[in-house]
């Protein structure tokens, strides 16, 4: 699995282990500050209160990912691969209308 996706993204080793790092550590970091900032909500309701966190960390995670790649380094990677994330998301939403 990790030989394909070195492959895939073609990159080393090294590069693959600082990528999966990122991942690891922007998407922890999103569910966290996703919960820091629904404090600030008062939701009662579980189901609504889910619905919207699901939402929130999902705007804030390509922020997360973006800051964290700054860090280690991968910045150049992270941001052609949003980029790519981003139009296959808006390209299949524009085929479906």
């Amino acid at each position: 699995m990790l030989n394909r996706l070195r492959q895939k993204w073609k990159v080393g080793p090294l590069q693959l282990f600082l990528i999966l790092c990122t991942f690891a550590v922007g998407g922890s970091l999103s569910g966290y500050v996703g919960r820091r900032l629904m404090l600030i909500l008062p939701i009662d309701n579980k189901v609504l209160y889910t619905i919207i966190y699901i939402i929130l960390v999902t705007l804030i995670w390509p922020l997360m990912v973006l800051g964290v790649s700054i860090i280690f380094g991968q910045y150049a990677f992270f941001k052609k691969y949003l980029r790519e994330l981003f139009r296959k998301t808006t390209r299949k939403r524009a085929n479906n209308e």
